[in-house]
């Protein structure tokens, strides 16, 4: 239980630090790189087992880090323009209400339960997504903005599923860090191919202040999924009522720090769509 409270905490920082980019102007790509550069040394360097580099190629979980590295890079660059745009709450929402993806998942791959219950909180929460993120005015602009909380739902799922799979099938208790530094590592390198076709369209200085915002992120980010991973290791829990605990905690949390750290404005339907995750994340982990 210690490695989940751990991972709600790191995860909800992750946001926090987000909302900051955007008030000291930092170059989220920039940082977002230099945040996964750092999460990889911290995975080598606090890998359980001696290993070697040669060897990394064949092992079991080495595809699954390839795969988890791209969407992590995509979709971190998504959640820190959703932060920025729509606000800490509907970020968490947007993100953390996907669990009903893995859940999915979770019921057809791993034989979990599957109730009447968890059925309607799964709906409650595809509701609570676009009531959480739409704004009373909805002009062309507003509209173009759900866009974003709509890519960060689907793919924040995909992770949470992607790496169940990968952690339940190929990864070994002695090998979470060497696994997450890998897939941390194939998200800077997709970051910084991505840099580098910007970089050729316009030269611009790095910047201290984006390499001193990419450590600051750097460090939380890699807890957060570490102690996710540990937490998924517990054999106790089914990893749909986990995600869901987990996803509640992140929620709640960054709500309360966006209404009193931030002071953001939440019209009537931003109200409900909140009530709803919460009361539809409740009810498929009680189910």
């Amino acid at each position: 239980m210690i490695y989940l409270l751990l991972s709600i905490v790191f995860s909800t920082l992750i946001f926090v630090i987000f909302k900051y980019f955007d008030v000291f102007k930092i170059d989220t790509l920039k940082a977002i790189i230099v945040n996964y550069i750092v999460a990889f040394i911290l995975g080598f360097v606090l890998a359980e087992i001696d290993f070697s580099v040669k060897e990394l190629p064949y092992q079991p979980w080495f595809l699954g880090a390839i795969t988890l590295g791209l969407l992590f890079v995509s979709i971190f660059f998504v959640m820190a323009l959703t932060a920025q745009r729509n606000g800490v709450s509907v970020v968490s929402v947007a993100g953390k209400m996907s669990v009903v993806i893995p859940i999915i998942f979770g019921v057809v791959l791993y034989d979990e339960s599957l109730s009447a219950i968890k059925i309607i909180g799964i709906i409650l929460a595809i509701v609570a997504v676009y009531l959480a993120s739409v704004k009373e005015d909805l002009n062309k602009h507003e509209k173009a903005g759900l866009v974003l909380p709509a890519i960060l739902f689907l793919g924040s799922g995909a992770i949470d599923t992607i790496l169940k799979f990968v952690e339940i099938n190929y990864v070994k208790e002695n090998e979470v860090s060497l696994f997450s530094g890998s897939l941390f590592g194939f998200a800077a390198l997709f970051g910084l191919l991505i840099l580098g076709f910007k970089t050729i369209q316009k030269r611009e200085a790095f910047g201290i202040k984006n390499v001193i915002a990419g450590i600051v992120l750097g460090v939380p980010n890699y807890y957060s999924i570490v102690f996710l991973i540990k937490a998924l290791q517990n054999k106790n829990l089914e990893s749909s009522t986990l995600f869901t605990i987990n996803n509640v905690g992140i929620v709640v949390v960054s709500t309360l720090i966006g209404l009193l750290l931030f002071k953001e404005s939440f019209s009537l339907k931003n109200k409900i769509g909140i009530a709803l995750a919460i009361t539809g994340i409740i009810l498929v982990a009680i189910a």
